[in-house]
């Protein structure tokens, strides 16, 4: 899976077949068969592992709920993005974009069966900011007026757009949380920064 993962990300899913992934796994195509139905059942593995990775990246930055108020984890998660999109750039020696953002990018019209899986993990990311951002208004930190899921839609939209600019290289991994601050500070009320 760490194989798929790594050959998805610097190439592309559609770009990597099943030959060439069991060669770079060192397995053979029977192994790879026993494990998975098909391509689209690894992807869907290799989604879920990189959900794993990024929940578990997001609780270690703080962005975990009674770990701090809720501005400061959703700068805490701004943080955590670039620090990820930027261990990319350095593994990869440029910005291959983010897993879901590309396969979402690649596949969304193509396999409805992964189109399902990748909506489902956007859906929980999105949750898991929109309770944040729910935190902030309760507390008043948002603007008056800003509605917190649809905050949260923005953040994720934020973070692919800045990603995918990145990835073109209309910008560097480095700017990508310096522009989430910036739309997470729009949002908060005066003074209600981290």
């Amino acid at each position: 899976m760490r194989t798929a993962a790594r050959l998805f990300l610097a190439r592309s899913y559609q770009a990597v077949g099943v030959d060439e992934l069991c060669a770079a796994a060192d397995v053979r195509k029977g192994s790879f068969y026993y494990f998975f139905r098909s391509k689209s059942e690894l992807a869907k593995a290799v989604i879920d592992r990189h959900a794993l990775a990024l929940w578990a990246r997001l609780d270690e930055a703080g962005a975990t709920e009674g770990e701090g108020s809720p501005v400061e984890r959703l700068h805490a998660i701004a943080d955590a993005v670039g620090e990820i999109q930027q261990g990319f750039e350095r593994r990869f020696g440029k910005v291959v974009g983010c897993p879901f953002g590309n396969l979402a990018a690649e596949l969304a019209t193509t396999d409805d069966a992964l189109h399902e899986h990748l909506a489902t993990m956007f859906a929980e990311w999105e949750g898991r900011l929109a309770a944040i951002c729910r935190d902030a208004a309760a507390q008043h930190a948002l603007r008056a007026g800003a509605d917190p899921d649809l905050l949260a839609r923005i953040l994720i939209a934020q973070f692919q757009g800045m990603i995918l600019l990145a990835k073109t290289g209309r910008s560097s991994a480095a700017e990508i949380p310096a522009a989430l601050h910036q739309v997470i500070d729009s949002h908060l009320m005066e003074g209600a920064g981290a």
